[in-house]
């Protein structure tokens, strides 16, 4: 049986079904992929791409894939937001930005720096959708920009 396959991204904040992916699974160039509704179609995009909420997939059938963000393991970060922001952008560390608080994904080496730094932190169970790249849309790496 052939799947149905997604060769564009396109944004579109309703589609005809969905698909909940956590961070790092919406960087993605090939990859079978599952609906809530449970259809499976793959991804063929001609590159690797960064997609996030408010993306959609195009289907080869035109069905359109909403993408949604997925709760994932958080580490929630307040304190001297300015200062904090600077420490974990020095590290590259993908970071959520809000008015109140900044949102990374735990890892215990951040945990460390950010105790030492002051910062108070919990653990939340929530989507993560950090801020894209300064050069590009959604993520970058390297420095060819």
């Amino acid at each position: 049986m052939d799947l149905p396959t997604a060769r564009e991204v396109t944004h579109s904040h309703h589609g005809d079904d969905r698909v909940t992916l956590t961070y790092d699974a919406r960087f993605l160039r090939r990859k079978v992929l599952t609906t809530e509704a449970g259809i499976q179609f793959l991804v063929d995009l001609a590159q690797t791409s960064s997609v996030g909420q408010g993306d959609a997939f195009v289907l080869s059938n035109g069905q359109l894939v909403e993408v949604v963000p997925a709760s994932e393991a958080l580490l929630e970060v307040t304190g001297d937001l300015p200062r904090l922001a600077w420490h974990i952008g020095n590290r590259h560390t993908p970071c959520q930005v809000e008015p109140d608080r900044l949102l990374i994904q735990r890892d215990h080496v951040m945990r460390d720096m950010l105790n030492t730094l002051g910062a108070t932190l919990r653990d939340i169970e929530a989507p993560f959708t950090p801020e894209g790249g300064a050069y590009g849309h959604g993520r970058t790496h390297g420095h060819s920009h």
